[in-house]
Order: C-alpha cells, then structure tokens, then sequence
C-alpha cells in the first residue's frame, strides 16, 4: 500500500504496513517518534494525518490498531484542548471510526484502540455512546470512554473516583459525604486542574490497555472483587503493651531516644515526647499535644475512610498491570507469595514490613517469619486500620519511609512490597534508612516497577495521576535502585520480573 503523507514520515507508515509481523512494533516506534515525543506531536504531525487516516481504513486490523493508538496520541498532544488544529484534522473521520468499531470480526485489540481514538472527541459525545452501547463491551471500558467524553460541570463535579474504571466505584453515604466535603473546599482553578488530572489518568489507562492489547493479543480479565464490608475490617481494639516486644527497636521521630509504650502512648525517653496508641496503631506523625489521648486518635480511626478496602481488591491489581506491563496475567498472587516466602531471611530482630499498605502481603510475610515478629508501617491510616482488621496480632506504626523510627542495626529484615514508587521522591533516602536500621545479614526484599523502555507506553504509565503522583506516575529506572542499594551498604543477591517489574532482595553484609 502506498499512501502520501509527510516527509518526515515519508516510507515510515509503508514500512509499518508491509513489516513482517516480529518487525512491526519497531517500525511502528519509529514511525512515532517522527511524528510524536513524550506527550508532543512534532512539526509534521498534522500533514500526516490523512496518510495515517488512509491506512486506518486499508490495512489489515493488526496494524490498523497501530494507527488508531497513534491518532489517539496526537489529538491527546493537544489536552487540554479539544477543538485545536490536530484534532480537528483527525475528527474530521469520526463517520470512519465508528464504522470501523462496529464492523463485526475485528477483535479486541483493534476495538480498544478505537476506544481510545474516540475518546478524545467530547464534542460527539452521544454519537459516540449511541455507538457503543451497541458493541459487547465490558464495563469497565464503557466507563472509561463515559468518563472520558464527558465535560466538567462546575456545579456538580464528580471528582477522584475515576481509577481503574468509574465502574468500579460503589459509594455508601460516608463516602459520598467524604468526596462532597473535599470537594467543595477546592477554588474554580483547583477543580479544573483536578477534572483534568482525572481525564488523563482515564486516557492513560484506556490507551495502556489498548496498546498493549495491539502489541500482544487480547488482554486477560481480572477476576471480580468484592470490597469487604467495612464493619468487617475496623481495627481492633489493643493498646500500647502491642509493641512492648518492639519496644527495643523503636526510637523516637524527633530526637533519636528510646521509646517506652504504656497508658496508652509510646513516651520518648529523651525528648519527653508522647506518640499515640489506639486500635494498634502507633502514629509517630506528631506528638500528641499535652491532654490529648488516645480517644482522640481513636476518633481520628472512625472517620477513616475505606480507601484501604478499595485498594486492595481492586485498586492495586489493576496498578499492577499499569505499571508491570502486565494486561496478560504473567504474575499472579501467588508468585509474589512465593517471592517473598523463598528471599526474606531475617537475622534476628524485628522484621519490618515497610509501606505494608492494607496487609495482603503482610500476611504472607507473617507465614513466612512469624506474625510476632512483625512490624506494619505505612503513612496512610485508612491502609493500617484495614492491615490491623485482617491482623490484629501486628503492631502498626504511622510513619515516613524516608526516616525510619528504629534503631540502628535493629531488625532482622526490610520487606517493601509494591510500595517504594508510592514515596518516589523519597526512595533514595528509605533505601539508605533500610541500610542503617537492618542488621549485618538481614535481607531486603522488594517488588516494584521501572519504566517501560517503549516510550509509547512509557507514556501511558507516566499519564496517571495518583495522589502521591500529582504530575503523573513515576517509576523507576533500575540502575538508581542498583545506586541507592550499594551507597546503603546493601549486596544485591536476586534481581527478576517480566515486563516492567522489578523483584529484588539484597542483603547487608556488614
């Protein structure tokens, strides 16, 4: 097929279309990078359009999604914007789009790419839904599309609860109370730029499933999660003799002196500081001023919201395919299990579960060393008072990754589980803090992400926006955690994962 376009892109597009088909993923990179780089369409993109546009409706299907992600790409260059030169160009064969999305036979791949090209079209809104209301489309990618073709009524924004899918959401009236209550604090400027960050997390996973889907074949389906009922998983009652056992290990946030638990605090030796205990849970995030107790943390536990059930149910298997590159189902629950029970090897000492988030994998590490050996911390409540539901036998501690409330040479071994891009920013300094407080022969065991050496999907991982990610998801390159584990003393002794994962254990050697 010979099609005219630009002359940056000029046999780059015929190259895409007569590639044999181990070959065309590299000629589809380089025909992207004449035309589109890291979120910005190049000088030539829009002379390009009608060629990209005239191999859409000719080619075979499997490079036609190539193409839809491409177009996709380019109008999205232009976000906020939905009416600039670019998409206008591209707009202009809305009628070819729709037809191709309904012609029967194309195959998943294919029809999520054109999700993703006519998800950049608000203006057609209800032609586009019209259409697919008719395809056999699950629910979480009609939702998506939903999201991401509507517009933001500033009298009534639904704001936040966009990720992995709108349909995933199901609000009691706690929750709905708790969104309205954020929500109306937010200035005119503050809901659009929210507004916006949500269609972009919406675009970047709906365009990460459709890449990927191009590239390897239909993506596999998560299995269906119920959140548990809250009132299953409220801390449960326990107060400060929970961490008598840790006691030794513990220091205080302020001033490095020990800590003793009891009457309902952990009491700095040094500083005379008081850190509250309630429902298990240590919050060394601020002393409690003088006359405050614990019923005062305790009133804090109630207002948590469920986040933490959420979270683990469906949040975070969906985040592992975003940022392991894994639509496929190449690592399973139970692989991380197995990780985790054959690398983590404590000395003795605390074993320490560091960003332990709700406690799916604070279990698992429980059945590995022993639940009395271990400590949960993460610095979100709603995680913890859920971790302390499902394992009241855990003492938990509120506190920054980037400077860890234990003592020097301290505990038997580190486990941070699908946690250190959540502090990405502070990841060098809990490395370095992971390297003071284990002791000689402890274990560190992590699993975390890099970044995708595709830059298309690179770029699809990097457009969600997550609370501690406000300008978009970071992940990491390898070569920096190999830097940061070395300059904290720690030994690297097992290192895998497929697609962008990254499994790894180090040790301290001295």
């Amino acid at each position: 097929m010979n099609v005219s376009t630009a002359p940056a892109a000029d046999g780059l597009l015929d190259a895409v279309v007569r590639a044999a088909p181990d070959d065309v993923a590299a000629e589809f990179r380089t025909l992207v990078d004449a035309l589109w780089s890291d979120g910005a369409a190049r000088a030539d993109a829009l002379d390009a359009v009608p060629g990209l546009v005239a191999v859409l409706a000719e080619a075979a299907a499997d490079r036609k999604g190539y193409v839809a992600v491409l177009l996709g790409l380019l109008a999205e260059s232009e976000y906020p914007a939905t009416d600039g030169p670019l998409t206008r160009a591209i707009r202009d064969h809305l009628g070819l789009y729709l037809e191709l999305v309904r012609t029967p036979g194309i195959g998943k791949p294919l029809t999520l790419a054109l999700l993703y090209l006519l998800a950049h079209f608000p203006g057609d809104r209800d032609r586009i839904l019209a259409e697919a209301a008719r395809l056999d489309l699950e629910a979480e990618d009609l939702s998506r599309l939903d999201r991401a073709l509507r517009t933001l009524d500033p009298h009534s924004p639904a704001l936040g609860r966009v990720w992995p899918a709108p349909s995933a959401w199901t609000l009691n009236e706690d929750e709905q109370a708790f969104d309205q209550g954020w929500i109306a604090e937010l200035t005119p400027e503050q809901l659009v730029a929210s507004w916006e960050n949500d269609t972009r997390t919406v675009l970047g996973c709906t365009g990460a499933r459709a890449y990927w889907a191009v590239c390897n074949g239909d993506p596999r389906n998560l299995p269906a999660a119920p959140v548990p009922e809250r009132r299953e998983v409220t801390a449960p009652v326990a107060d400060a003799t929970l961490f008598a056992p840790h006691a030794a290990a513990l220091r205080c946030p302020s001033c490095a002196g020990s800590l003793e638990p009891r009457d309902g605090f952990a009491h700095c030796g040094g500083c005379r500081a008081r850190y509250p205990v309630a429902g298990g849970i240590l919050d060394l995030t601020a002393a409690a001023d003088e006359g405050e107790g614990d019923a005062d943390f305790l009133e804090k536990l109630s207002r948590v919201p469920s986040m933490g059930l959420f979270y683990e149910a469906v949040a975070r298997p969906a985040f592992l395919r975003v940022s392991g590159s894994d639509w496929g189902g190449a690592v399973s629950p139970e692989d991380e299990d197995r990780y985790i029970a054959e690398n983590v090897r404590p000395v003795d000492g605390p074993v320490l579960d560091l960003g332990a988030g709700a406690g799916r994998w604070t279990a698992t590490i429980a059945a590995t060393v022993g639940a009395g050996r271990l400590v949960a911390l993460d610095s979100a409540l709603p995680m913890l008072n859920v971790l302390r539901g499902r394992l009241p036998e855990v003492p938990s501690v509120l506190a920054s990754a980037a400077e860890l409330p234990f003592e020097d040479a301290s505990l038997g071994a580190v486990v941070c589980w699908n946690a250190l891009q959540a502090f990405y920013a502070d990841a060098g300094a809990a490395i370095a803090e992971v390297g003071r407080v284990l002791r000689p022969g402890g274990t560190f065991t992590l699993m975390t992400f890099r970044r995708s050496e595709d830059p298309v999907y690179r770029y699809f991982q990097s457009a969600h926006r997550f609370p501690q990610h406000q300008g978009g998801l970071q992940l990491f390159d390898i070569d920096d955690l190999r830097r940061w584990l070395a300059a904290a003393g720690l030994t690297v002794r097992e290192e895998s994962g497929p697609g962008t994962f990254v499994f790894l254990t180090a040790v301290r050697e001295h």
